[in-house]
């Protein structure tokens, strides 16, 4: 027995809790849904599963209830081509650099009525808020890059994702406060929608050892059958469940549990009974995430699940590739039926008897058939699962060898098309993250004051998003200004007339496309500094063009000079009485 457990008498071990019949009734209800989701998603599970096999074995197994790995257990028996898996992993950074890049703020917080964004303090506050929503996001910690990485990759294998956000537990941690993040693997994961098709909670099925279940929930919450196994230190894990789902007698006037619109409860499968007291959420603590949904399905459908007969074809394709390979490098050989005994392979050898008297050859190499077809033929699964990946998007820039400002512009605007209509809805997921943030870092007492006109307002916000993705579906704004001004300077050059130019607001436009661009904020000239460039400009220019009519004034001064001494009656320089 280790040392926590030696402190657990025997007497404290035998005292097992009666649950109460409010408690009964309340976790046979829980069992009695997630019974219909188990049985409802298994559909979904098996082509899971069979996604998982092709490009994601790490996860095989997992999306039954039930399932159980060995630590250490290989997957990988049928994988054979790593074009999926590879395309996967770029996927994942895609979309990471394009909706949640780690270098640069990528949303920003604004208030949802612009009178109220007038304010300054209202757009300080927003401001600092928004820093200190990246702060605690980004905290080692927190563990948000991660668990983030891992969210994109089950979205682009599975579909679907989902980040468990709650508030960090810093009792081991000198009572650090913040936001902890937890990808929760899509086997554990069981939805649920209201009337209106939007997330309203979920059930998470885990498995945590005795002794674990007594460090979260303390020894009188366990189950008197689990008892025997936390006195032996068993390393076995049991079944739990988390339910979230809204509040039936939700009161808003109240400040316990009862208070809070979504209801918490953890569930034992093993003693059917509640291990914590019934809690609460004020917000959905789970961002979910789905990247294309069929109509009156719950669960979304991925990239994978699309092309999901590529990747088997390839698969195949690849097999017997190997094969071809393979005869072709150590072939077969045919000889005749009395043909030579013990022919040897092995280099330098000689072999009597491999030829007749005429020279022909005795012994010939089985055809193994055209190896470049089968590889044309895998080629063409490879671009479609490429496609399918976003991959193929993302190679227009680096093929081309030139390209000027306007193709550049022209082929981000392009990117933009293709990719919004599939990453764009990850605003959905990444909205209700920054809700569930904003709520956890509030209750903390993290973020700053709020003003008095946003208090008015009672703190209604909205996100601006400001990633490469947002800037890439402005692009066709700048694609629009490039092709507008390449043609006023074509009529300009034409008619010789540059005031067909003086529609256009570069001031204005400039700045736009910057932004649009990825330019830093801090590489652009404020406009202070603008204005000193000009001034040096006219004043350079002003000076060059007194250079330049010096010799013109030098020559009227010395008329004019001449001129005068003729009136006065002198000779003129060079003027002979």
């Amino acid at each position: 027995m280790s040392t926590e457990l030696a402190t657990i008498g025997k007497n404290d071990l035998a005292v097992p809790r009666i649950p109460s019949q409010a408690e009964q009734e309340t976790v046979r209800d829980i069992l009695q849904e997630f019974s219909q989701m188990n049985v409802w998603r298994n559909n979904f599970a098996a082509q899971w599963e069979e996604c998982a096999a092709l490009i994601a074995p790490n996860s095989r197994n997992t999306f039954f209830y039930g399932s159980y790995n060995w630590p250490g257990q290989k997957k990988t028996q049928q994988q054979v081509d790593a074009t999926g898996m590879m395309a996967l992993h770029r996927f994942a950074a895609i979309c990471d650099s394009m909706l949640t890049p780690r270098n640069m703020e990528w949303h920003q917080l604004r208030a949802d009525n612009d009178y109220v964004m007038k304010d300054r303090l209202t757009r300080l506050y927003f401001e600092q808020a928004t820093r200190v929503l990246f702060k605690y996001r980004y905290n080692p910690m927190s563990g948000f890059i991660g668990q983030n990485q891992n969210n994109w990759q089950s979205l682009g294998a599975f579909g679907n994702a989902g980040m468990f956000i709650d508030r960090f537990d810093g009792r081991q941690y000198g009572n650090m406060r913040g936001a902890r993040y937890k990808a929760l693997p899509l086997g554990e994961m069981f939805l649920r929608e209201n009337h209106q098709g939007l997330n309203d909670g979920f059930i998470r099925w885990f498995r945590l050892t005795a002794y674990q279940a007594v460090q979260k929930w303390g020894l009188e919450r366990l189950p008197a059958n689990l008892r025997p196994a936390l006195e032996a230190n068993s390393q076995w894990g049991y079944d739990f469940l988390h339910c979230v789902r809204p509040r039936k007698d939700y009161d808003s006037e109240r400040y316990d549990a009862k208070g809070m619109p979504f209801g918490s409860y953890y569930v034992s499968i093993q003693g059917q009974c509640l291990m914590a007291p019934e809690g609460g959420y004020r917000s959905l603590p789970l961002a979910v995430s789905r990247y294309d949904q069929a109509p009156n399905e719950i669960y979304g459908r991925g990239p994978a699940m699309m092309v999901l007969p590529a990747l088997k074809t390839l698969n195949a394709q690849k097999t017997t590739f190997l094969k071809q390979g393979h005869r072709a490098a150590d072939p077969v050989l045919l000889t005749g039926d009395d043909g030579i005994v013990g022919f040897s392979m092995r280099p330098g050898a000689l072999n009597p008897g491999g030829v007749n008297a005429d020279g022909r050859a005795m012994v010939h190499v089985l055809p193994t058939g055209d190896i470049n077809t089968n590889e044309k033929m895998m080629d063409m699964e490879r671009d479609l699962i490429r496609d399918a990946f976003l991959e193929s998007l993302f190679r227009l820039i680096l093929d081309e060898k030139v390209l000027t400002a306007t193709q550049v512009t022209e082929i981000v605007n392009q990117k933009g098309i293709l990719i919004g209509p599939t990453l764009g809805r990850q605003t959905e997921y990444l909205g209700l993250m920054i809700d569930r943030e904003l709520d956890v870092l509030g209750e903390q007492g993290l973020l700053p004051p709020m003003p008095p006109r946003l208090q008015e307002a009672r703190g209604e916000y909205r996100v601006v998003y400001t990633s490469p993705l947002a800037r890439t579906q402005r692009a066709g704004e700048a694609a629009g200004f490039m092709r507008a001004v390449e043609t006023a300077k074509e009529i300009a050059n034409i008619t010789q007339d540059p005031a067909y130019l003086d529609p256009f607001d570069f001031d204005v436009a400039l700045p736009a496309i910057a932004e649009i661009q990825g330019v830093p904020e801090s590489w652009m000239a404020d406009q202070n500094k603008i204005e000193g460039k000009r001034k040096n400009r006219a004043k350079a220019m002003q000076a060059q063009q007194q250079i330049q009519v010096m010799p013109a004034q030098a020559a009227m001064m010395k008329a004019q000079a001449v001129q005068a001494k003729a009136g006065m009656g002198q000779p003129a320089a060079g003027v002979v009485q």
